[in-house]
């Protein structure tokens, strides 16, 4: 179903307003006014490597994980072949993850584990209290003044 609404959307931001007939949806028209400037871009998050990934690989412009800093390399592999066999440039694939370990449990261990993202070619990560945080706008304040700096410094190193 996924995919089919794929296909649907760039069905509608294109020029052919037609109909769309799919396992799972079946369109007399697939109309979007008034038209986008430009096309939306896709955001897929997951890391199944037989379905999500492919999907990614064809129809995606930017990847949102969770899997752990050490699975990545791997994940990146698959996403990689699913890209070769669709006929696509990786590296047009923008890379987020969503990086919530608890800085403050380890400052000076935090921006190395940032880092590792970055040297795989993420360049967002998602951040934010941990859950049941008593106070996360402290959170954020504290992830200013004790954590950002911290980046920066690696960042240019």
């Amino acid at each position: 179903m996924l995919e089919e609404t794929l296909r649907i959307c760039a069905q509608m931001w294109s020029a052919d307003d037609g109909p769309f007939e799919g396992e799972h949806y079946r369109l007399a028209e697939t109309i979007c006014r008034p038209r986008p400037i430009r096309r939306p871009p896709i955001l897929l998050g997951g890391s199944g490597e037989k379905k999500t990934l492919r999907l990614v690989a064809r129809y995606a412009d930017v990847w949102n994980t969770t899997s752990p800093l050490e699975q990545l390399p791997h994940k990146l592999g698959v996403l990689h072949r699913h890209c070769a066999d669709v006929g696509r440039d990786p590296t047009e694939i923008r890379l987020s993850a969503g990086f919530f370990a608890d800085p403050f449990a380890d400052p000076a261990e935090y921006p190395k584990t940032a880092r590792g993202y970055a040297e795989l070619g993420f360049d967002l990560l998602n951040v934010g209290p941990v859950p049941g945080d008593p106070d996360p706008a402290g959170w954020v304040e504290r992830y200013g003044e004790q954590i950002a700096p911290r980046l920066a410094e690696i960042e240019s190193a």
